[in-house]
């Protein structure tokens, strides 16, 4: 759902926790793509939208991921991952689509 904020545990969280943003872009699909795909590799973020009046401003916005600080480095690591990943699924190699965690070798947790 548009400008919808998804809860997450950092949502819910501790109100003084520094938050980083990490992630923006002017296309909400690919702004949820990346949610996502923070989320799946255990990464809780806010998605939000920044958006200017439509009577003033009409058309121009953005939508911005934020994480907490100490996730930061990480989260840009798996949106860098994203980036530099091929263009189509179908040619990407197994090993291609994984991302490990700094910490855990990237095992899931137990």
């Amino acid at each position: 759902m548009p400008n919808e904020l998804r809860p997450t545990p950092t949502a819910q969280g501790n109100p003084t926790e520094k938050l980083t943003k990490v992630f923006d872009t002017k296309e909400e699909s690919e702004a949820m793509v990346v949610y996502g795909l923070l989320e799946s590799s255990g990464i809780n973020g806010v998605l939000t939208s920044q958006e200017a009046s439509e009577e003033v401003l009409p058309g121009v916005g953005h939508m911005e991921i934020v994480v907490p600080d100490e996730l930061a480095e990480e989260a840009r690591q798996v949106i860098a991952a994203y980036r530099e990943a091929p263009e189509t699924l179908e040619t990407a190699e197994p090993d291609e689509l994984i991302v490990e965690r700094p910490e855990g070798g990237g095992e899931p947790a137990a």
